[in-house]
This record gives structure tokens, C-alpha cells and sequence, in this order.
């Protein structure tokens, strides 16, 4: 066992490069996500259109990246996976640097675009290598961090484009696409991950040297989604991605209510991103969330799907308390970054409306975050290795259109509603509203809770009877 994955380049120190570069690079891809929202003030002035305008490419680009999943996820299923993350890592590289150069509103779109297209290869392929190397019984764990990778690098994305793009908008983007060609680099050291290799039933006949062969084929595609979990965990993404896309648009609305008390422009950008930042640090308790959802799972086959059903329908009345409570905001006008940071940061004791809402923020967000580890988990759980990639990205597809629709229509919303609320309570009427999408999702969870049970257990049968045959 040992000779034969040392010479896969398998030892322990190599292993944990591999963890780590893919994780890293889970998190890169949603900096390139969460960098424009905060600049959609700076982009439209230099590029003299609309704010809605540039959400708008935000949401296209949400949509194409998730169609995009598809089509590498597929190829990912049927062929090696590494050289088709590193080629979409240099795509996404070159549309990031492609938006630092625009000129226009149109060339800015078509950089947006081009980096979707790359977006979409580190997410679906990225997960299925990543679950060839976890066990099933520490799934949830394992794929909190994967998920928290992407929620830190959003946050990540959202932090360096108000700060650094503050003055110009143009810099996070080159600095992130220079980012995106080290990582390219990184990719040609990592271990090359045996399919199959971390499920029990096959580990006897993979570590005797038998290699798992199967591949999917357009024939499986009906048998994906005649499995009824499956059907379930993809169309959750619909209604739970309205709420989560409408999101986005948290910086504008703490950079609208910073105006609204008088600070210019400059500052509200600041401010925007850095409340948005922290008010999205509940995200880190999705390892909580992992954890439940693998001790459950370990009582009942029920437990990772009742678990996201419950983190999703409970965190609904924290967001509505969120964005309904007024926020007072003191810093330093026209301030450097740093001392508006400070100043922010100093408010969370020092200003009880900061305090509470940030309470609230980490009580939501730390809710809804169960989601994420144990819909990763059950994709692993109730599909043999083969299609987990496709299904991955069938949801991330679904997840893509009610990303772009919570991002677009929310921006339609917040323009209807300006005759009844005037901003920013305009921008905070639209986001409460569109957290209800989070019922229909939970109740969902809870029915795959209820079908899940079957399907894991005609994927161990499957496996045992492939086992015997390699």
C-alpha cells in the first residue's frame, strides 16, 4: 500500500500540499466573485453607466460560470482532472486582468465573461478531486472547510475591492490575476488523486494496486436525476441562492446608509465593504455546521439533510432583524482606509445599533452556513465517485440561475421600492424580502432527509459490487 501510493507521489507532506493548494484555490475563485459588488459605485463613474448596469454583469456571469460547471465537470468525470484546473485557473486569470484594462462598459462584460468561463472548472472539478480524499465519516468536517474557503475568499474579495479599489478600482483586479497565475503554477505540484480512493468499500482492491475505472457516460445522466435526493439538493439551489445572491448588495447598502449620514463617497465605499466583511464572519461557524451534520449522520441517515434544514429555517427571522434595524455609523470623514477600518472596528463596543447588528449577522449567517458542508457531503454520499463532479455542477447550474435572479431582481426591487422607501430603507425593505426564498429551501433539506436514506444505501451496494470486480 505504501509503495504504491508513494509512487503516485502520495506520502503525507505531499498529500497535505495537495489539500491545501486546492482549498487555497477554492477560495481565489470567490475573490474573483465577491470583488466587483463593492465597486459597482467607482466602475460605474469610470465607465459612465449605471449601477444596475454592473449588476446585472454580475448576475450573467454568476449564470455562465454555473453553465460553464457543467461542461468541465462532465469532461472531469470521464478524464484526468488536473490539467483541467489548472487550464481553467488561467482562464478566469486572464478575464480578471481583462477587467483591470476595460475602457467600456462592453469590454468590461466580455472580461467578466471570459473569467466565468474559468470560474465554473475550479468549483465542480475542484470538488471532485476533493472528495476522493475524504472518508465519509468525516465528509461534513472536511467539506466545512472547502466551503469556508469559498466564504472567506468572498469575503476576501468583497475586504480588497473596497479597500484597495477605494481610490482605484482597476488594482485589486490586476493583483488578483497575478494571484491566479501562481496558482496555475501551484497546480503542477499537487498529488495526482486516485478516483475512488477514499471510499471504504473499494479501499481493499484500490490499495492492492486495482484501479477504479468507471466513468460516466450520457447514459447515466437520466440515472443522476431519476435519484430522488438528487433532485432535491439541486433544486434547493434555486430559491436558496435568490436569498444568498441578493447578498451582494450588502456593502452598497451600509455604503448607501453611510451617505445617507453625510460621508462622501470614498468613505461610504470603505465603510460599506469592511461592515459587509464582518457582518458575514458567521460564515466561519460552517464548521460547526459540518460537524453536526457528520455526528447526525453517524445516529441517522437523516442527519446531514435535517441538520441544513434546521440551520436554514431558523437563521430567517435574524436576517429579518438584520437589515430592518436602523445602524448608526461613526468614523472619520475622508479618513485614510485604515483609520475608517479602525473607526469600524471600534464601533462594534463602542455603538450598541453596530454591536447588535453584528450580533444578529453572525447568529444568521452561522445558521444558514450548515448548508453548505452538508450539501456537499450528501452529493458525496448518495452518488458513486464517477458523477459526483456532474452533479455538483447540475446543482451549481440551478445554483447559478437563482444566483443571478437574487442578484438581478433584487436590484430591480431595490428601484421599485425607491417611490415608497427612499434610500437606503429601499435597499434594506429588498433584502429582508428576498431572505424569505430561505422557506421554500428549507422545507426541501427536509424532504431529502427523507429520501436520502435509500439512495446511500444503493450507492454502498453499488460500490461492494464493483469492489469485488476490480
Amino acid at each position: 500500500m505504501t509503495s504504491t501510493r508513494a509512487a503516485r507521489g502520495g506520502n503525507a507532506a505531499h498529500r497535505y500540499y495537495s489539500v491545501v493548494v486546492f482549498v487555497v484555490l477554492a477560495s481565489l475563485d470567490n475573490v474573483a466573485i465577491g470583488l466587483v459588488p463593492p465597486l459597482y459605485g467607482p466602475i460605474s463613474g469610470a465607465l459612465d453607466v449605471p449601477q444596475r448596469q454592473l449588476g446585472l454583469v454580475t448576475a450573467v456571469s454568476f449564470l455562465l460560470s454555473a453553465v460553464a460547471s457543467v461542461a468541465w465537470a462532465y469532461v472531469g468525470d470521464r478524464t484526468n482532472r488536473k490539467p483541467l484546473l489548472m487550464l481553467g485557473t488561467l482562464v478566469w486569470a486572464a478575464g480578471t486582468g481583462g477587467s483591470a484594462v476595460a475602457d467600456s462598459w462592453s469590454a468590461f462584460l466580455v472580461a467578466q465573461l471570459v473569467a466565468a468561463v474559468g470560474l465554473g472548472a475550479v468549483g465542480s472539478v475542484g470538488f471532485s478531486v476533493v472528495t476522493d480524499l475524504i472518508s465519509p465519516r468525516r465528509r461534513g468536517l472536511v467539506m466545512s472547510f472547502w466551503g469556508l474557503s469559498q466564504g472567506v475568499g468572498t469575503l476576501a474579495g468583497t475586504l480588497t475591492g473596497g479597500i484597495l479599489g477605494a481610490t482605484d478600482w482597476r488594482r485589486p483586479f490586476l493583483m488578483l490575476a497575478v494571484v491566479g497565475l501562481v496558482a496555475a503554477v501551484a497546480y503542477l505540484f499537487t498529488y495526482d488523486i486516485r478516483r475512488g480512493q477514499s471510499e471504504p468499500e473499494l479501499a481493499g482492491a484500490i490499495d492492492a494496486g486495482a484501479e477504479y475505472d468507471y466513468r460516466i457516460t450520457r447514459a447515466d445522466l437520466p440515472r443522476i436525476l431519476a435519484r430522488r435526493t438528487n433532485r432535491w439538493l439541486i433544486l434547493q439551489g434555486l430559491t436558496a441562492q435568490a436569498a444568498f445572491g441578493s447578498l451582494v448588495w450588502l456593502p452598497v447598502l451600509f455604503a448607501e446608509r453611510a451617505e445617507a449620514q453625510g460621508y462622501s463617497t470614498a468613505t461610504a465605499v470603505v465603510v460599506g465593504s469592511v461592515f459587509a466583511t464582518l457582518f458575514q464572519l458567521g460564515g466561519v461557524l460552517s464548521i460547526v455546521g459540518g460537524l453536526a451534520g457528520d455526528a447526525l449522520q453517524r445516529r441517522t441517515p437523516r442527519g446531514r439533510a435535517l441538520v441544513a434544514a434546521v440551520g436554514i429555517l431558523a437563521a430567517v427571522p435574524f436576517y429579518l432583524v438584520l437589515f430592518l434595524v436602523p445602524v448608526r455609523i461613526v468614523v472619520p470623514d475622508g479618513a485614510g482606509a485604515g483609520e475608517v477600518v479602525r473607526a469600524v472596528l471600534a464601533s462594534v463596543v463602542t455603538e450598541p445599533t453596530v454591536g447588535l447588528s453584528l450580533l444578529t449577522a453572525v447568529l444568521a449567517l452561522a445558521l444558514t452556513s450548515a448548508n453548505s458542508p452538508n450539501w456537499f457531503a450528501l452529493i458525496a454520499d448518495v452518488n458513486p465517485p464517477e458523477h459526483r463532479g456532474t452533479v455538483y455542477s447540475l446543482g451549481n447550474l440551478v445554483n447559478g440561475v437563482g444566483r443571478a435572479a437574487g442578484n438581478g431582481l433584487v436590484g430591480v426591487a431595490f428601484h421599485g421600492l425607491r417611490a415608497a422607501f427612499p434610500p437606503p430603507l429601499n435597499y434594506a425593505v429588498g433584502l429582508a424580502a428576498f431572505q424569505l426564498f430561505f422557506i421554500p429551501t428549507g422545507v426541501m433539506y427536509w424532504l431529502a432527509s427523507r429520501t436520502s436514506p435509500g439512495d446511500i444505501e444503493s450507492v454502498h451496494d453499488l460500490l461492494h459490487t464493483r469492489a469485488d470486480r476490480l
